[in-house]
């Protein structure tokens, strides 16, 4: 079967599925605090998501990750890993993976590892309790550090993912870095990023440039660059130091779509090809109208691929947030 290839010449390997909006936290950075979630009658069903996913794995994609809101909180969506877990078994996906705001992981860790994930990131922005609760709103750091202690015992290898955030993380670096190192984990940061209405927050004053974080680290440690190549958005450099790799997801001060082989499809079946673009295509009407003709769904995929643009346009060089998009990251799925 002829593999999905976009007008860039750039093979889609790589598929992150939101299975909800949802979210037991109300990051500032993500959402407002008082979120309008979607009626539950507009989201897939999880045999729908299964359907869904498994026409991406015969299309192609080796790589599938599960995203949100927190997908943790949709209910029985162990179910659809587990689901996942046969595609695992043919060798047709290479990898099975999380994002996760840790608060569940408690509960799950042991079940998602027999359901075949091996790895998980955990968004995490700061090691100081109250911050936490400030940064989250609804969240409880003890409950996610609970949750990552789980993960580990599972079996699973754990990613911290940092947003950068001026005047809030800064003091945290070496601390963050250290911390992560003391527990084996690899660590990426990333830049804010404009999407969505998050009410009274400010773009600007959030954004904290990983040029500079980067410079900080470099004044403390010896930074390596390596030439890892996940097919993602991140770069990578290691501590001398601590041996740990450092990554840094940089939209903004670093346009990285060249070598993008992503998309991503949102929890009531709209497929974004570009995470900062608004062009969308809809997969949920060709899929519930071809419940037995998967080449009418396949179809529809391969017609979407072929929007996907050159890059995005996010910007903040001019003091303004020039590409903003409208929709919720906790929408789209990180």
């Amino acid at each position: 079967m002829a593999q999905l290839v976009d007008p860039f010449e750039r093979r889609i390997r790589y598929l992150r599925v939101s299975v909800t909006d949802r979210c037991d936290f109300r990051c500032v950075y993500c959402m407002s605090e008082n979120m309008t979630f979607l009626p539950k009658k507009d989201l897939l069903t999880l045999e729908e998501l299964d359907r869904l996913s498994s026409a991406f794995v015969r299309l192609g994609v080796e790589k599938l990750r599960i995203t949100g809101g927190e997908p943790l909180v949709r209910r029985d969506i162990l179910t659809y890993f587990r689901a996942m877990g046969r595609h695992l078994e043919t060798g047709a996906l290479k990898e099975l993976t999380l994002t996760t705001n840790g608060s569940q992981l408690s509960r799950f860790a042991t079940d998602l590892y027999e359901a075949g994930v091996r790895r998980v990131n955990v968004s995490l922005d700061t090691l100081d309790e109250a911050k936490f609760a400030q940064i989250t709103r609804w969240g409880r750091l003890p409950q996610v550090l609970k949750g990552i202690d789980a993960a580990q015992a599972a079996g699973l290898k754990v990613k911290i993912n940092t947003v950068a955030l001026k005047g809030f993380n800064e003091d945290e670096l070496f601390r963050l870095v250290e911390w992560c190192a003391s527990r084996d984990m690899d660590l990426t940061f990333i830049e804010v990023m404009p999407m969505g209405d998050i009410g009274n927050e400010d773009r600007l004053d959030q954004y904290w440039p990983l040029s500079d974080l980067r410079r900080r680290l470099a004044s403390h440690y010896v930074v390596t660059d390596l030439p890892d190549d996940t097919g993602g958005p991140a770069r990578y450099v290691r501590l001398e130091e601590t041996g740990q790799r450092i990554g840094f997801i940089t939209p903004l001060t670093h346009n990285f779509c060249e070598s993008c082989n992503r998309v991503r499809v949102t929890c009531t079946g709209e497929i974004y090809t570009c995470l900062g673009q608004e062009g969308h295509s809809d997969l949920r009407a060709p899929l519930r109208a071809s419940v037995d003709d998967d080449a009418h769904l396949e179809d529809a995929i391969r017609a979407a691929i072929a929007l996907k643009p050159k890059g995005h346009d996010f910007d903040y060089s001019r003091q303004s947030v020039e590409g903003r998009v409208s929709r919720h990251m906790s929408h789209t799925g990180g």
